[in-house]
C-alpha cells in the first residue's frame, strides 16, 4: 500500500466559478463547445461559414467538431483542477 502525501490527501474547496482563472477557463470551454457544435452542424448540412464564406463538407465539419470539443475539454479540466497561482 502506498502512503498518501499531504498533496494527495488535502483538497481545495474552490468551486468552478470562484476565481477569475476558473471563470475564464469555464467561459472558454463554453464558447469552444458552442463553436464546435456549430462547425459540426454546418458540416453536416454542407453549410458556409458566416463572414468567411468557406464551404464546409462533412469531413471538415467533423474535424472542427472534434477539435473544438477537445479544446473545450482541456479548458474545462483546467477550470476545475488548476490552482490560481504559483505562490504556494
Amino acid at each position: 500500500m502506498v502512503p498518501m502525501t499531504s498533496s494527495t490527501t488535502s483538497t481545495s474547496d474552490r468551486g468552478l466559478l470562484d476565481t477569475r482563472f476558473s471563470m475564464g477557463a469555464a467561459a472558454l470551454a463554453a464558447v469552444a463547445a458552442l463553436l464546435a457544435l456549430a462547425f459540426g452542424y454546418l458540416g453536416f448540412i454542407d453549410g458556409v461559414l458566416p463572414g468567411i464564406g468557406y464551404q464546409l463538407s462533412i469531413l471538415t465539419g467533423a474535424v472542427g467538431l472534434v477539435f473544438g470539443l477537445g479544446v473545450a475539454l482541456v479548458a474545462l479540466v483546467a477550470a476545475v483542477y488548476m490552482e490560481p497561482g504559483l505562490d504556494k
